[in-house]
């Protein structure tokens, strides 16, 4: 069963979420077999979904929270379902992408496998991406959100965090493997928006007054942008 660590922050979560580059959902409806229809899994709150519905013809968005389900933007091609990742309700040979943003490491692998066995297509793309830790512009600022990450937070992170950390790399992927790009996501954010993503965290948000009191003397003014880097590891394979 997919763990769910995010409803009881739902709406932080949805507002204050980095939204994934055009160029990964250019890349990943140029390499789907066809753009009928996108499955995309561990939706939470739609990131992905909204993109990817600029791409594919329909979109189904499953997520096990509710709360993150009524969260998301709604569309007139993407159709919200709540659903664990091992049971989609899709019909079999029916999906020419599966996508999971940011959300693999939460799955039973095994069963939902199964079930991307079942509704992908011959040769349906199946791509799962994460997104590591935020480096942030100017030396002392990034210093200080990194301890907050590794020290403050660290504690609280559920166990299945290490798998964002190292990008996937003890995870299986049982699908053969199509090269893809480098991608990664930049912003350029205030103070409160910074501090409106660490609230979204899954672990941590009773612990962001925490880290405004010290990041706030180092930031300045806080209308002030700073770039936000994530790297972005993907893994992509056929069905």
């Amino acid at each position: 069963m997919t763990t769910d660590h995010f409803s009881v922050v739902a709406a932080e979560y949805a507002r204050s979420r980095p939204t994934y580059p055009d160029a990964l959902f250019a890349w990943l409806a140029a390499t789907a077999p066809a753009r009928v229809l996108a499955w995309d899994v561990g939706a939470g709150s739609g990131q992905a979904s909204v993109a990817l519905a600029a791409h594919f013809d329909q979109v189904v968005a499953t997520d096990l929270s509710a709360e993150q389900i009524a969260a998301a933007e709604r569309h007139p091609r993407i159709s919200y379902r709540v659903a664990p990742a091992e049971s989609s309700g899709l019909a079999a040979g029916s999906v020419d992408l599966v996508a999971v943003a940011q959300a693999l490491h939460w799955f039973d692998l095994a069963p939902f496998y199964a079930e991307v066995r079942r509704v992908a297509k011959p040769g349906g793309l199946v791509a799962a991406w994460t997104y590591g830790i935020l480096a942030v512009e100017g030396e002392r600022v990034n210093r200080i959100v990194d301890r907050y990450y590794h020290v403050t937070a660290g504690p609280h992170w559920p166990a299945e965090r290490r798998h964002v950390e190292n990008g996937y790399a003890e995870l299986d992927f049982p699908f053969a493997r199509v090269p893809a790009p480098a991608f990664a996501i930049e912003r350029d954010w205030t103070l409160g928006q910074l501090l409106g993503y660490v609230r979204s965290w899954s672990a941590t948000a009773r612990l962001v007054p925490t880290l405004e009191a010290e990041l706030a003397p180092a930031w300045g003014d806080p209308d002030v942008r700073r770039r936000i880097t994530w790297p972005i590891t993907l893994h992509a394979g056929r069905a």
